[in-house]
């Protein structure tokens, strides 16, 4: 967890490519529509729509791959279309399981207004969006908790198993996990498909989730999870034997179910997320389950750690330092494991230390990464509390087997006369056991230690809280497309002809139907001469007409500009062929939107301007 995500991602899909091209006029009626991803994705009937100007559908068939390729998509078109401006909706799912969604438009014979409206927020800021996260989260947390409890008592303390606490832990981590699993389940369908909350219990829904490789999955956990149950009722009296010394230790084979039993849980997990897709494949998914598993071993021992520490009830035991300090040598390996799966996962989701601060993935993964080195921080004053309390606990064995017997030292005393005062004291000293007054030496000992306890409990405390913030933190990482996977949209996207880049600006005046977006098409978006082609959209997506739309472009670095594009009305767009750009780098876009006499508003968008193909 320390740079990777605890569910570890390669990468969503991203759109690569589309034909025709996001903004494209054409002469001639296409025939179909074809998307290109940069991994393979997965879609339902109605993934794939493409809306005339008048938002009536004009795919009769659902999309298909293409040849056989499963990064592709394509629907075949009606004939006979009318001219103006097609806009193509999409959502799909990746190959890690993340669905992902987006539109654009193309024109025939030339743009025009169009009704059609299509969501363009994320999938994950929808009411489905959110409750999935919030139930994913659950299931990390129920997943740390039972793994965690159950760790602690098969490797450090079996007799924990009979401590109220630790048993609560145990049921609160199978329950919470067991009802995500059936709520993901559930939600799976609607999550894919942009339903609605409603829609959960639709059977074809169902059907589909229950066929595809994440609802396989999650069936394959509440499996596992009954079969869990069995094993921790089974567990609670071996605990209780080991208790009463009717039994001297847990068998192998009960420790070696529990590690296959956490094992198979966290496959899972890995079997149809992130690790499943992407490059290395083979080496990604066993990292992903040592990823989880450390994970859990770490977050849920210490919870359990800490609720045995402060666990007073009657007829309990203090935890005895013995088994303070086997957790503390197996979370430290713990932590081990997790910085290791997390360098590889992060080299593998990020590709660049740029993508750390550019992309939305990588600025995320910053802040883990500061959070799980303020844990580990706190962790090396756990291990010393820990190191101090195991030492005082050997120190009062070591004493007992050095003291050396009690004997009584004969005093002489004058026959006949009065015992005095200091004789009488001599003789109670002398008469006194030599070890008398080991028990009061003892008593700083005992002060010692319960100071270590205390020291210790509020440290454990504090790393699980840092713990818990750090698993919410790699819950939103998962849902966040890694920026390896911006990174090959990107260059997929710039091998294609013709290159283009697309700068998108909203604008907005204060009043109503007076905001919406401005969208620059520069093509081939490299130094030398240029197309410019602007479109002005509407707040709900639909074309707007303006009455004068400008355009300068300026080079700060080199202080060159402003460049007048001169943009020209092409009745529906605004347009010129003929913008000369001299140099590289990132030149400022000023658009000055103007909807009445006195209504304008100037914005403002960068753009990377390429060198000259060669």
């Amino acid at each position: 967890m320390l740079l990777g995500g605890a569910g570890p991602a390669s990468a969503h899909a991203s759109l690569s490519g589309s034909d025709p091209a996001d903004a494209a006029v054409l002469k001639t009626d296409p025939k179909q529509v074809t998307l290109t991803f940069t991994e393979s994705v997965s879609f339902s009937d109605d993934s794939l729509r493409v809306l005339s100007p008048e938002n009536e559908r004009v795919n009769p068939r659902p999309a298909q791959h293409v040849g056989g390729k499963e990064n592709t998509a394509r629907v075949e078109l009606a004939s006979k279309l009318a001219q103006g401006t097609y806009t193509v909706a999409w959502r799909v799912v990746s190959a890690d399981g993340h669905p992902i969604s987006g539109a654009f438009v193309f024109s025939i014979g030339k743009p025009s207004d169009t009704a059609a409206v299509v969501a363009t927020g994320s999938p994950d800021d929808t009411a489905v969006g959110r409750l999935y996260g919030v139930f994913s989260y659950a299931a990390y947390s129920g997943l740390a908790l039972l793994v965690g409890a159950a760790a602690f008592v098969l490797l450090c303390w079996t007799t924990a198993g009979t401590a109220r606490p630790v048993r609560i832990l145990l049921a609160a981590g199978w329950v919470a996990l067991t009802a995500s699993t059936v709520a993901l389940f559930l939600l799976r369908g609607p999550y894919e498909t942009a339903g609605a909350v409603t829609s959960a219990l639709d059977p074809a829904l169902l059907g589909r989730t229950a066929s595809g490789k994440s609802g396989g999955a999650l069936i394959a956990r509440l499996v596992l999870l009954a079969a869990t149950a069995v094993y921790l009722r089974q567990l609670a009296p071996q605990c209780a034997a080991v208790d009463d010394g009717s039994s001297r230790e847990l068998g192998t084979r009960v420790r070696v179910a529990g590690v296959l039993f956490a094992v198979a849980l966290v496959v899972t997990w890995a079997a149809a997320e992130h690790a499943s897709a992407g490059p290395q494949v083979a080496l990604a998914m066993p990292v992903a389950v040592l990823h989880l598993l450390a994970m859990g071993v770490w977050l849920g021992g210490l919870l359990t750690l800490m609720l045995l520490l402060r666990h007073r009830g009657p007829g309990s035991r203090d935890i005895p330092a013995s088994a303070i300090g086997r957790f503390s040598t197996l979370a430290f390996r713990a932590v081990v494991v997790l910085v290791g799966t997390g360098v590889y996962q992060s080299w593998r989701q990020v590709g660049s230390w740029e993508a750390l601060f550019t992309t939305a993935y990588g600025k995320i993964l910053v802040v883990k990464v500061a959070a799980v080195i303020l844990v580990l921080w706190m962790a090396s004053f756990s291990r010393r509390w820990t190191a101090r309390l195991v030492h005082e606990a050997s120190l009062p064995a070591t004493e007992t087997l050095m003291a050396p017997a009690p004997d009584l030292v004969p005093v002489a005393q004058t026959v006949g006369a009065p015992t005095s005062s200091v004789g009488s004291h001599l003789d109670r000293v002398s008469t006194a056991p030599a070890g008398e007054g080991a028990s009061n030496e003892t008593e700083p000992s005992v002060l010692e230690t319960d100071r270590y306890r205390r020291s210790l409990r509020w440290m454990v405390a504090a790393e699980a809280v840092l713990g818990v913030l750090v698993l919410a933190i790699t819950t939103l990482l998962t849902g966040t497309q890694p920026s390896r996977a911006a990174d090959e949209r990107v260059s997929k996207a710039s091998v294609e002809e013709p290159r283009v880049k697309v700068v998108t600006v909203p604008f907005d005046m204060g009043k109503t139907n007076h905001r919406g977006t401005v969208q620059i098409t520069l093509a081939p978006g490299q130094v030398g001469e240029n197309t410019v082609e602007a479109v002005v959209f509407t707040a709900d997506g639909g074309l707007a007409a303006v009455p004068e739309l400008r355009l300068t472009l300026t080079q700060e670095d080199l202080k060159i500009g402003p460049l007048d594009a001169k943009l020209k009305n092409q009745k529906g767009y605004w347009a010129t062929y003929d913008l000369r750009l001299p140099m590289p780098g990132e030149w400022t876009l000023n658009i000055t939107v103007r909807t009445t006499d006195i209504d304008q508003v100037t914005v403002r968008e960068t753009v990377r301007i390429t060198p000259a193909s060669r």
